[in-house]
Order: structure tokens, then C-alpha cells, then sequence
């Protein structure tokens, strides 16, 4: 075959090329490395295959970089290019928030748990505690608070405060509860703080809560390790300390009485809880709104680019607006005159958010948490969940049906009620002991530990002015055990309401305890022969019962040695009318006579020609 078959010659540099190459070579200029057909086909065939198994964007970056010359320029324009693709790929998948641990555990905990307040100024109530004048605040200013402990009812700050001091004085805070906890938690967390104290001077804070659930034998624990400065101790009990922590631990601690929160405090709580809630949903409303904006666009452009199917969005998207909230006047500017008067007219609520919490309901709210902030905050939880169109009756009924009474059995409210179950009756007020009857049965009491205590009432406060007290106590008691519970409240009502209008006199309950006062000056006293047991006959050659009278078989009366020598002539069981030893208060009477006797003068007041009794204190 001919050699230079095919062959022609360039019109630009004379050189023989082949036809089918003469574009090619023409378009580099004249260059004398043409790549020839098969090896130009080798490489097609390459960047074929190549494509086979190479994503979209460093496909495009191998072409790219096979047709652009070599140049500088060329590479810095191909390096920029490149950077973009990869910002494109790493922008385009839509990353989530990471979640971590923490936030779900805070995210399920109730109401009151994650509305803690954060710092001193968010505290509310007690202010004999926070004030900038009291002790524990001048002791807060010195760096440290000391070992103390917390008496006060449920839901009234104890663990907050806690943690607020804590805080205040950059210590470490730890936080037990003595329902799970022993003395192997005690001994690792002092050990941990004497470490920490060692090496940073940082002070540990042991928060234990619930203090007197430890016995006598696990509060000795903390003795020396208080006494060493080790940690500082606060705990945290319902109970009264006096009776269930040791006079040990008391001695090296503060006790802080933390009063019930007023129905002001409570109020407040609640409005700071409603406004923190509403932020809050406000905040998340508009991140979500946010999000879905982002989402819509980054979809958009990726089928912009990445697809030649026709997207079902417009070409000219609308800024996406939060809808408007429902019964809102501003939503509504085009609405009837009909509608708008009515809007105009009706009361606006007390929280725009949630027109369900309404003035009732907040006043139920308060009465129903009796001061605790724990419970005040559940109920408002249970009405932030309802639909903003529950009705109110049937709010208020769901609220109340949701609170049981609290009544501890072992606990100081027991004792609380039974006290004044006693003094009303004491104090002839038989519709107030009546009520105290009722809350103690209603709470789950035991009727027989009631019984109990009105027969020691009928003795000790109705006494010698009526006889029939005491049987009808004891009766009454034996009804309980036979009846029992419902019934038998009918007959504590029936007992309760006698005593309460009986005559009352403590004559022989004030005798004995006269007696026994001087029973107890000497308790080596002998008897005096004349009243002294005789029933040998060398008893009685002893001397004993010498001289004895023996009352019946006179017809007038008689006197003997009764007592000894050394009381003679006192008189512990005094006559009836006596009123040596009782208070004139002329105040407290005009009050009586005010409040109970409607402004009348009490009839056993002194006549204006007699002598008036003498004010004593």
C-alpha cells in the first residue's frame, strides 16, 4: 500500500497529515503530538469505563482536567471549582441537630423540674430565708453556708435552694436521697470531695434529701467528716427534726424552717412558669419553621441541578409565614363588624397563648396545691396539655378529681388535726371540731385512734362538770370496734358534738398534776401510821392504823392523817368555783364577746359595784 495514501498537507504549516486528522491538528495549533485514532480510542474508552465507577462530580473533575490546557490559570480556576463541588456535596444532605442524653432525660422531666429557678433573684418565697438581711444570706456572703438543714413541707424549695447555694458558692454540688442511698454512697462521695479539696481548695455541698428516713446509726456517719470541714451537710426533711435526726447531728447543724408558699407566691410561680413555657414553644415554633424554609430551598436547587424532571414547585417561591393563632382579632382585620364587636367585647385572657387558663382556673390551681409549688406546677402541666377550646367546668372538674389529700398518718399532720380536733372541743367550738373530724376520717384515719383521744378529752377537759362525758367516750370507742368505718363516723360526730357543748371543768386534771408535782420532791416520804395497812397483829402492835377513823361509822364528820406532815394544809383538789391561779384577760374576754357572743357582755362578768378580778399574766 501506498505510504502516503490519505495524507495532505497542512494550509497552515505544510506538514503531512492525514485527512481525518487535519481538524484536530489544526485546532492545536500546528502541535506534532496528534494523538493518533487508536490512541485516542483508548482513551475515550477509558474515560468510559472510568465513568462507570465514578461518582457524578470527580467524573466531571477527570474530564474537566483532560480538555483544559495546562496552565496556571487553568489549575486555579480547576482547584476552585473543585472546592465548590465538594462545599456543594457537603452542604446538600440536611444535617439534624445532634441530640445528646442529657437533653432527652431533660426533655421528659415534669414541669417543675425543668422550671427550677436558676439563680437566688428567680427565687420565690421564703424571704426570712433569702432576704439580704437574713442569717443565711450574710452567711452566703462570707463564701460558705455550713452544715444546715431544711425543715419545711413538700414543694416549698428545699432542693432548690439547696442547689442555688451551691451554686452561689462555686462548690461542688452532690445530691443524694436517703430512700436509696447508704452509707457506701456517703463514704464515696466524702472521699471524692477530700480529694478535690486537696487539690483544687474547691468546698463539696452533700445535698441528702429526705434526711430522716437514715437511722440513728447512718446519721453517726457524717459526725466527723462535718467536724473536719470535709463536706457541708444539707438536709432536707418534711419531718420534725427534733424527733427524728439526733441531738449529735442537730448540734453540728442550723435548722431552717421553710414556711407553706402563699397563695401570692404560688400565683407568681405559675405566671413565671406560663411565660418561660411560651418563649419557649415560640422558640420552637420558629426553629421548625426555619428548618422547613431550608428544606424547601435545598430541595429546590437540588432539582435544579441534579435532575431534568420538572419540579413540582413554582418558579417563584413565597416567604413562608407562621400561621396566625386561632380567635386572634389581627388575624382577622376583614372580618364582619358582627364578629369583631364581639371580639371587642369579650374580657381578654389572662395568657393570650392558652385562653383556657383562665382566672378560675388559675384561683383552682392555687387552692389546690395548698402552697405546694411541686404540685401547683403538675396541674398547671395537666392544663397547658388541654386543647384551648376545653370548657371550663369540665377543666376545673378534671383538676380537682386529679389532687388526692395529703395526710401522712406517721407524719406531722396527724398530730396537727388531733391538736385541734382537742382544742375545739376544748374550747366549745363544735362546729370547727366537727370539720377536723371530717378531714382526718375523709384522709384515711384510723376511728379508734380518734376514739382514744376523746376519751382522755372527756376526762381531762369535761371532767367532774359532767359525769355522763366519760361513759358515752367509752361507748363510743366500743361502737368503733364493732362498727367500724363508714358508719361509725356517725357516732364520733354524735360524741364530738357532746363534748363540744358540754360544761367543762379540768378540776381533777389540774389536781393531779399538782400532786404529782409533789409526789416527785420526795418520793421517800413515808406513809403516816394512822392510815397505814394493819393486817397482823404486829402491825398493829407497830402502831399501824393507830388511831384511825373510820368514816362510816360516824354520824358527823371525822379527820384523819391523810397526808404527810410535810403537805399538810394543801389543798391539790380544789373547790369547784375556785379561780385562784386563772388569767383575767380583759382583751381576750372583749374579743370572746365580739366574735362569738355578738357584742354582748359575758355573763359571768363582775357587777359594776363589785370588785373587778385583777389582770395576771
Amino acid at each position: 500500500m501506498n505510504a502516503d495514501k490519505g495524507l495532505t498537507g497542512s494550509p497552515v504549516c505544510s506538514k503531512s497529515v492525514n485527512e481525518k486528522d487535519i481538524n484536530r491538528h489544526l485546532d492545536n495549533n500546528c502541535a506534532d503530538d496528534v494523538p493518533t485514532p487508536s490512541t485516542q480510542k483508548g482513551k475515550m474508552s477509558q474515560a468510559s469505563l472510568t465513568s462507570l465507577f465514578t461518582p457524578f462530580g470527580k467524573a466531571a473533575q477527570s474530564s474537566s482536567s483532560y480538555t483544559q490546557p495546562s496552565s496556571s490559570r487553568s489549575g486555579h480556576t480547576r482547584k476552585r471549582s473543585e472546592a465548590e463541588d465538594l462545599s456543594a456535596a457537603d452542604v446538600t444532605p440536611l444535617k439534624r441537630p445532634r441530640i445528646t442524653a442529657s437533653s432527652r432525660l431533660q426533655s421528659v422531666a415534669p414541669l417543675a423540674e425543668r422550671l427550677r429557678p436558676q439563680s437566688l433573684e428567680e427565687f420565690v418565697g421564703q424571704p426570712h430565708l433569702t432576704g439580704s438581711n437574713s442569717l443565711l444570706m450574710r452567711q452566703l456572703e462570707r463564701g460558705a453556708t455550713g452544715s444546715i438543714i431544711f425543715w419545711g413541707p413538700p414543694g416549698c424549695g428545699k432542693t432548690t435552694l439547696a442547689r442555688l447555694l451551691a451554686k452561689r458558692t462555686n462548690a461542688v454540688f452532690k445530691e443524694l436521697s436517703a430512700t436509696d442511698s447508704g452509707i457506701a454512697d456517703v463514704r464515696a462521695v466524702v472521699e471524692e470531695a477530700k480529694n478535690l479539696l486537696a487539690l483544687t481548695g474547691r468546698r463539696t455541698v452533700l445535698f441528702l434529701d429526705e434526711v430522716h428516713r437514715f437511722n440513728k446509726a447512718q446519721q453517726d456517719i457524717f459526725l466527723p467528716f462535718i467536724e473536719q470541714g470535709y463536706i457541708q451537710l444539707i438536709g432536707a426533711t418534711t419531718e420534725n427534726p427534733s424527733f427524728r435526726l439526733t441531738s449529735a447531728l442537730l448540734s453540728r447543724c442550723r435548722v431552717f424552717v421553710l414556711e407553706r408558699l402563699t397563695d401570692d407566691d404560688i400565683r407568681l410561680i405559675i405566671s413565671q412558669a406560663v411565660e418561660r413555657v411560651s418563649q419557649i414553644e415560640s422558640a420552637q415554633t420558629a426553629s421548625a419553621a426555619g428548618s422547613q424554609q431550608r428544606t424547601a430551598d435545598e430541595a429546590h436547587v437540588i432539582d435544579d441541578g441534579a435532575s431534568d424532571v420538572a419540579s413540582s414547585q413554582p418558579d417563584i417561591e413565597e416567604p413562608l409565614s407562621p400561621p396566625s393563632p386561632p380567635f386572634s382579632q389581627s388575624a382577622q382585620p376583614d372580618a364582619g363588624s358582627s364578629t369583631a364587636q364581639t371580639t371587642s367585647q369579650s374580657p381578654s385572657p389572662l395568657f393570650p397563648a392558652y385562653p383556657h387558663l383562665t382566672p378560675k382556673v388559675l384561683s383552682t390551681i392555687v387552692s389546690l396545691s395548698t402552697g405546694d409549688a411541686r404540685t401547683a406546677l403538675s396541674l398547671l402541666e395537666l392544663v397547658l396539655s388541654a386543647p384551648p377550646i376545653s370548657e371550663e367546668g369540665a377543666l376545673l372538674g378534671a383538676l380537682r378529681r386529679s389532687v388526692s389529700t395529703a395526710y401522712d398518718r406517721s407524719g406531722d399532720a396527724r398530730y396537727d388535726m388531733i391538736s385541734a380536733l382537742h382544742k375545739s372541743v376544748r374550747g366549745s367550738q363544735g362546729s370547727a371540731a366537727l370539720y377536723w373530724l371530717a378531714r382526718m376520717l375523709s384522709a384515711g384515719e384510723d376511728p379508734l385512734y380518734i376514739a382514744r383521744r376523746m376519751v382522755v378529752c372527756a376526762s381531762e377537759d369535761i371532767g367532774l362538770a359532767d359525769n355522763h362525758a366519760l361513759p358515752l367516750a367509752v361507748t363510743t370507742y366500743q361502737a368503733c370496734q364493732i362498727i367500724g368505718m363508714p358508719e361509725c363516723r356517725i357516732n364520733l360526730a354524735h360524741l364530738v358534738s357532746y363534748l363540744s357543748e358540754a360544761p367543762k371543768s379540768t378540776r381533777s386534771y389540774e389536781g393531779y398534776n399538782r400532786a404529782e408535782e409533789a409526789a416527785k420532791l420526795d418520793p421517800s416520804i413515808p406513809v403516816p401510821l394512822m392510815v397505814r395497812n394493819a393486817p397482823t397483829g404486829l402491825m398493829k402492835d407497830l402502831g399501824y392504823a393507830r388511831g384511825y377513823k373510820y368514816n362510816p361509822e360516824y354520824a358527823h364528820p371525822v379527820t384523819n392523817d391523810y397526808l404527810p406532815i410535810q403537805f399538810r394544809g394543801d389543798e391539790f383538789l380544789r373547790k369547784e368555783g375556785d379561780k385562784r391561779d386563772k388569767v383575767w384577760d380583759e382583751d381576750a374576754l372583749r374579743q370572746w364577746e365580739f366574735e362569738e357572743n355578738g357584742g354582748r357582755p359575758w355573763s359571768g362578768r363582775p357587777s359594776e359595784s363589785g370588785d373587778a378580778p385583777s389582770k395576771s399574766s
